[in-house]
């Protein structure tokens, strides 16, 4: 007995030695279906057949395997295939390597168990090839529909992208001689960084850039969320006489609580700033964000000090308020980290002194400092870098 039962189908147009070929498989456990042409099988016999091997007699009488080996060969046949014949003649043998047969075997088979481990290696075979198949059309699949689904979550990140465009303020925007500028350099569709300028009553102006922690769209989103804080804030300004806008301090710790509500595992680096149009002064926070705001003048270039924690990362961090008289004429610069990614350096010292001495020895233009960076024509931005200028030149107002 076999331990591979085999559904077989035998081709034989002669009724008494056909019967006898059924007995001998039959007998050795393998069920057994009797046709008399290759032509007459009424199934597929493709990958996913249920015939496991044909058991083909090479004299029939009524055809020819040689005078019909090409059209033979141009059927979709995936099932294997064992020939019977009364002698090994050459020209039987060499038709039937032609029709790519798997086993040849002289009748009558005295050595049943040989025929038998034929049959279930054929079966082995071509259940393992079976398998393959379906193993392929199922990554087919799988492979459509992610494809399918990289395409939908490309419309979604170009559409996000599109919206969060349109957040960003106008650029640039005059402010009784200040002028803000602002620009964006994702590594991907969606930004972790954002950059907010807006004008409250008519002698301030508050602005902020964010790092937001990893990239991608929980990333974007909050961003979202950060936005719409200062923007509820503006409102209750102009609504409410509400003065929670101006308390630099005090935005810092509502944007830490609400990145640590939304509980996605997401912080974000901070500047906040507030510039006093009417005194020419500059309030500012710095929570965790590196590099730390450049203040460029006709004298030096320097670094703000300032240090916190970046919001949504501690439950009751607090912020300190830093307080500066500008002069009449400076370039005050904010870049997101992104940029000391462009920037050669042993250490993240040495990339803060040549990020400081490139802007010192730029023109007092936004775009020669970008141009000298080599943030606008960089070919691979390896992460999303945000930059806000605010300049003030002689000749204001």
């Amino acid at each position: 007995m076999t331990d591979i039962a085999a559904n077989i189908i035998l081709i034989d147009d002669d009724p008494e030695r056909a019967a006898a070929s059924v007995d001998v498989l039959q007998s050795l456990g393998h069920y057994v279906r009797v046709i008399d042409n290759p032509f007459g099988v009424s199934e597929p016999l493709d990958y996913g057949s249920e015939v496991d091997l044909l058991v083909c007699e090479t004299a029939l009488t009524q055809f020819s395997w040689e005078d019909a080996k090409d059209a033979i060969l141009d059927l979709d046949i995936h099932v294997p295939a064992i020939m019977l014949a009364d002698e090994a003649e050459s020209q039987v043998i060499l038709t039937a390597l032609r029709l790519g047969v798997s086993d040849f075997f002289v009748r009558p088979v005295r050595d049943l168990k040989a025929l038998n481990a034929s049959i279930e290696r054929c079966v082995k075979r071509r259940r393992i090839r079976q398998e393959l198949s379906d193993s392929k059309r199922a990554l087919e699949h799988i492979n459509t529909e992610l494809r399918d689904a990289v395409r939908v979550l490309e419309q979604d990140q170009q559409a996000g992208r599109q919206v969060q465009l349109r957040m960003l303020p106008n650029s640039p925007l005059s402010v009784n001689g200040y002028e803000f500028r602002h620009s964006m350099y994702p590594s991907l569709f969606l930004s972790g960084d954002f950059v907010e300028y807006i004008t409250v009553g008519e002698d301030h102006v508050v602005f902020f850039m964010a790092d937001v922690s990893g990239h991608g769209s929980s990333s974007a989103f909050a961003t979202v969320l950060l936005k719409n804080l200062f923007a509820r804030k503006r409102s209750d300004f102009i609504r409410k006489n509400d003065h929670t806008l101006l308390d630099l301090a005090t935005m810092l710790e509502h944007a830490n609580k609400e990145l640590l509500d939304l509980a996605v595992g997401k912080y974000a680096t901070m500047i906040v700033g507030l510039l006093d149009i009417k005194n020419n002064c500059l309030e500012y926070c710095v929570a965790g964000h590196l590099p730390q705001p450049i203040l460029k003048t006709q004298k030096d270039t320097q670094y703000l000090v300032g240090e916190g924690a970046p919001v949504g990362l501690m439950e009751h961090a607090h912020y300190n308020v830093h307080k500066i008289q500008l002069p009449e004429e400076f370039m005050l610069i904010m870049f997101s980290d992104g940029v000391l990614e462009l920037i050669e350096g042993e250490d993240l010292i040495a990339k803060e002194a040549r990020l400081k001495d490139t802007i010192s020895a730029s023109h007092s233009d936004y775009q020669a400092v970008l141009d000298d960076l080599g943030v606008a024509h960089a070919c691979e931005i390896p992460d999303d870098i945000a930059a806000l200028f605010i300049t003030r030149a002689i000749g204001h107002g």
